[in-house]
């Protein structure tokens, strides 16, 4: 045993001989310094960034976009039926996922009619008519949402962990080129 603590030893002054044990105090303000750590914060690099891009740009007229945040379905199986309807007009849309028998086709039936109605909110505030039959999915998109983490009981006592997925959805409707809005 005392071999191997004089060895220890005889390590750490090696390292501290050689200025690799620790830093001195100086050394260290200098490297938080040149990371940017004092100036901006805990992250580092807090003076580089000045501005900031939205996350969700500005919808556009003549669009209505609806959003629904951490759906409880897995984002695999929602792409399954958002695909489907991405470029189809409005109408096909709905009667598709009407017929569907996938349970992302309600949630996004769902997503789907607030989309619509919020175009039709917008042109009533604009004062412009809107024919419903002109609306297609320009842009729909599933994303990942958080993971609910879970475990379920496994042999000999042990646990295995399960993650239930959660999904944003976006589906934006325009009108059709040509179209009177």
């Amino acid at each position: 045993m005392a071999t191997r603590k004089s060895t220890t030893k005889r390590k750490t002054a090696a390292k501290r001989a050689r200025g690799g044990a620790k830093k001195s105090t100086a050394k260290r303000a200098s490297t938080r310094a040149r990371s940017g750590a004092a100036a901006g914060g805990a992250g580092g690099g807090g003076a580089l960034r000045t501005t900031r891009a939205p996350a969700i740009p500005a919808t556009p007229a003549r669009q209505a976009r609806a959003i629904q945040r951490t759906a409880r379905q897995s984002p695999y199986k929602m792409r399954l039926v958002i695909d489907e309807i991405r470029g189809k007009d409005v109408n096909a849309a709905l009667n598709y996922l009407a017929f569907s028998k996938k349970h992302a086709a309600k949630q996004i039936e769902k997503v789907l009619r607030s989309a619509v109605a919020n175009a039709e909110n917008h042109a009533r505030a604009d004062n412009e008519s809107l024919d419903v039959d002109t609306l297609f999915v320009k842009h729909a998109v599933v994303n990942e949402g958080p993971k609910l983490k879970r475990f379920t009981p496994a042999a000999m006592g042990r646990a295995t962990p399960i993650q239930k997925r959660t999904s944003h959805v976006e589906i934006v409707v325009a009108a059709r080129q040509g179209a009177a809005r």
